[in-house]
């Protein structure tokens, strides 16, 4: 039996990660919604502990440094969503608000990563299945290169369509197993300096 490989192990991409200070770090809706509610997610914590480490790293670094936010329906999910205390944008961040999940849509952020004349990015933050994910494999289409920062990232249970529950660390560990096939770097431990 071979050893399973990724599209790009097969192509024979680079797939060490970039450098910070040559990178955009996208931190993507890390909420407060997420903490809390109907939204909390199991590992919204350590995710969150492990993109401040991130920001601060980035910072020192000289990244580009870009808050995603996601702005919802007045008295839904996300009406006044505010960025955790932790990960709170300094003077001269840039803050994007977006409606879908795909970071890209319906905002400048090609735009303003274009500005940095970067084409790597490091992404992290909610939900590592949907808009983390969908924001890589738009990323990709754009001719960004993109890095996903496991550890810094998290998501919640989802019904299985069985009447059963998948666990949110399968759902994590699936998502990115699908986008380290064709669509980001998969950064595990502390790889991002």
């Amino acid at each position: 039996m071979t050893t399973a490989k990724t599209l790009l192990q097969l192509a024979g991409t680079d797939l060490d990660p970039p450098r910070l200070g040559d990178a955009a770090l996208v931190l993507i809706d890390i909420q407060n919604e997420y903490l809390a509610g109907p939204l909390a997610l199991p590992d919204a914590r350590p995710a969150i502990a492990r993109a401040a480490a991130l920001l601060a790293r980035a910072r020192e670094s000289g990244a580009a440094i870009i808050h995603i936010a996601h702005r919802g329906k007045v008295g839904g999910l996300f009406d006044r969503g505010a960025i955790v205390a932790e990960l709170s944008p300094r003077a001269g961040e840039l803050v994007i608000e977006k409606e879908l999940p795909n970071a890209f849509a319906g905002t400048d952020l090609q735009a303003r990563l274009a500005a940095t004349d970067r084409k790597n990015i490091v992404l992290a933050g909610f939900m590592t299945h949907m808009c983390v994910s969908s924001t890589a494999r738009a990323a990709l289409d754009l001719g960004f290169r993109a890095t996903v920062d496991a550890d810094a990232c998290a998501t919640r249970d989802l019904p299985d369509g069985r009447g059963g529950t998948l666990g949110a660390r399968t759902i994590h560990e699936v998502a990115l197993a699908e986008l380290s096939d064709r669509f980001a770097i998969i950064a595990r431990g502390d790889v991002l300096k």
